[in-house]
C-alpha cells in the first residue's frame, strides 16, 4: 500500500508543478522532445525505447521499457523580443501604429516537469501512466506604446502598451495526462493506444483596444442596438480549459540492426475559455492539433545507434490558431464592407494567428562507451509556423525557433539506477513583416533559447 500512496503522492506534485509551469515551447507550441534522454537526441527515438516516459512518444513501446519509475524537470530560458519602426501614418487614415518600440519580454524561467511509470502484465502487455507538462505563447511585454484613432475623432492619440491597452501579458500552459495500454505481438512488432487528457489554462492581459473588432461589438452595431462592450476578451484573469483524445503507435523492432517506429496522436478537444470567447475562434474554442510521428533507428553496433525521425503537426486545423488575422477585415465593423459578423474577433471564422502546418527533421544519436556512460547528441529542424503576412498578433506568440542542438548523457552507477540530464540550445531566429494594421511600418520579432533537463529513474 505504501507504494501506492507514495506513487500518489509523486504524482500529485508533479501535477502541480505542470499547472504551475508557463514554458514557452519550440516547434511552435509543441516540444522539441518529451523526456531527458529523447530530448538529448533532439526528439528523435521514437524506435529507440528506453524508459517509461517514452511511451508518451510511442504508446507502443511500453512491453520495451519494464517496470520504471522516472521523473524528472527543466529548466527552460526562452529569450523573446520585438521591434517595430518608424510608421508614416502615425495613426492617421485608420491605422494602428505600434510604437515605435523594442521590447525584450519578461518571464524567462520556468520549470518544466515530467514523471511515468510503466507495469509489464502477462501475456507480453503493458500499462502506464505519464504526466508531462507544455506550454506556449508565453509573452510579458512591458512598456511601448501605440497610436490609433480611439474616438474616430480624426485625431489619433498614443496609449501605454504594445497594443495601446497597458502592458501585453499571454500564457497558455498545459498539463497531460496519459493512460497507455500497449501490447507485444511477437519479438517484432507490439502496437499500443493513449487516453490522453488535458488541462490547460490560458491568460492575457493588453489588447483590450481590439474591441470594436469582435462579434459582440459588431451584432450590436450592426442590429442598431445599444452597444455592447465585449466581455471576455482581456484581462480576465486565468481562465481553464478541459478535454481529451487518442494516441495510437506501432513499434517493429525488425532485427538487430533495424527498428521502426509510429504515432498518431488525434486532435485534443478542449472545452472553450469562456472568459476569452470574444477573443478566439469558435466562442473561445481552443483544441490542441493533431500530430504524426515516424522514426527508424540503426544500430550499428551493440554501443552505437542512429535515429533519424520525423514529426508533422497540424496547427492550421485549429481555428484559434490557423485562421489568418486577415479575416479581422471581413467583420462589419472593419470598415471594408464586410457584413459576415462570424469573421470577427470570437466568431466561427474570426482572426487567429495564421499558423501553418509544421514539418520537422529529427537526427540522433546514442553511444555507450562502458557500463556506466552512455552519450547522446541530436539535431533537428523545422520551418517556423509564421508567415510573414501574419505580425500583429504574433508578437504575442513570436514561435520563431527552427532549429535545436541538443547533448546529453546517462550515468548508471548502480544497476537499474539512472541519472539522465540533456542540454538544448535553440539559436536566435528573427521573422520579419509589414504591420497588419499599418502598412506603412515594419514589425519584426526574435527569440532563442536554452534548456537544461536531468530525471532519475528505478527499475522494479
Amino acid at each position: 500500500m505504501s507504494k501506492y500512496v507514495n506513487w500518489f503522492t509523486a504524482t500529485t506534485v508533479a501535477v502541480g508543478l505542470c499547472m504551475a509551469g508557463n514554458a514557452f515551447a519550440t516547434n511552435g507550441y509543441f516540444t522539441h522532445g518529451t523526456g531527458t534522454k529523447n530530448k538529448a537526441m533532439a526528439g528523435s527515438g521514437i524506435a529507440l525505447p528506453e524508459d517509461s516516459i517514452d511511451i508518451t512518444n510511442n504508446p507502443a513501446v511500453a512491453p520495451f521499457v519494464g517496470d520504471q519509475l522516472i521523473f524528472g524537470a527543466a529548466v527552460f530560458s526562452p529569450i523573446r523580443k520585438y521591434n517595430t519602426s518608424d510608421s508614416l501614418a502615425n495613426g492617421y487614415g485608420g491605422a494602428f501604429t505600434i510604437g515605435p518600440n523594442n521590447i525584450k519580454s519578461k518571464s524567462n524561467y520556468h520549470v518544466i516537469p515530467h514523471i511515468a511509470k510503466s507495469w509489464q502484465l502477462e501475456n507480453d502487455a503493458a500499462w502506464a501512466l505519464s504526466f508531462y507538462g507544455r506550454g506556449g505563447m508565453n509573452t510579458d511585454f512591458q512598456g511601448g506604446t501605440a497610436t490609433y484613432d480611439h474616438d474616430q475623432d480624426g485625431s489619433p492619440s498614443t496609449f501605454p502598451g504594445t497594443y495601446g491597452a497597458g502592458d501585453q501579458f499571454m500564457n497558455l500552459s498545459q498539463a497531460f495526462l496519459d493512460v497507455t495500454w500497449a501490447k507485444k505481438v511477437n519479438d517484432n512488432f507490439s502496437f499500443g493506444v493513449s487516453a490522453v487528457l488535458v488541462a490547460q489554462y490560458f491568460k492575457v492581459e493588453g489588447v483590450n483596444s481590439f474591441w470594436g473588432y469582435t462579434k459582440t461589438f459588431a451584432e450590436s452595431y450592426m442590429a442598431g442596438a445599444p452597444i455592447m462592450t465585449p466581455e471576455n476578451l482581456s484581462n480576465n484573469g486565468t481562465d481553464w480549459s478541459y478535454g481529451g483524445g487518442l494516441k495510437v503507435g506501432m513499434h517493429a523492432p525488425v532485427n538487430e540492426k533495424v527498428s521502426f517506429g509510429a504515432m498518431y496522436q488525434s486532435k485534443i478537444w478542449m472545452t472553450e475559455f469562456d472568459s476569452y470567447s470574444d477573443l478566439f475562434a469558435e466562442d473561445g474554442d481552443f483544441d490542441i492539433p493533431a500530430n504524426l510521428k515516424l522514426g527508424v533507428t540503426f544500430h550499428a553496433s551493440e554501443s552505437l545507434a542512429f535515429n533519424l525521425d520525423y514529426e508533422y503537426i497540424w496547427y492550421s486545423d485549429v481555428k484559434a490558431v490557423g485562421n489568418p488575422i486577415q479575416n479581422i477585415f471581413s467583420c462589419p465593423t472593419a470598415g471594408m464592407g464586410g457584413m459576415d459578423t462570424e469573421n470577427c474577433l470570437g466568431g466561427k471564422t474570426g482572426a487567429g494567428f495564421g499558423w501553418e502546418d509544421m514539418a520537422v527533421y529529427k537526427i540522433g544519436m546514442r553511444w555507450t562507451n562502458n557500463e556506466d556512460w552512455t552519450w547522446r547528441l541530436g539535431y533537428s529542424y523545422g520551418e517556423q509556423p509564421i508567415p510573414e503576412s501574419q505580425m500583429t498578433f504574433n508578437i504575442m506568440a513570436p514561435a520563431t525557433i527552427e532549429h535545436h542542438f541538443t547533448a546529453g548523457f546517462t550515468l548508471e552507477r548502480t544497476r537499474g539506477k539512472q541519472f539522465n540530464m540533456s542540454f538544448m540550445y535553440a539559436p536566435n531566429n528573427e521573422v520579419e513583416g509589414g504591420n497588419n494594421f499599418d502598412p506603412t511600418q515594419t514589425v519584426s520579432f526574435e527569440m532563442y533559447q536554452w534548456e537544461v533537463e536531468a530525471s532519475y529513474s528505478w527499475r522494479f
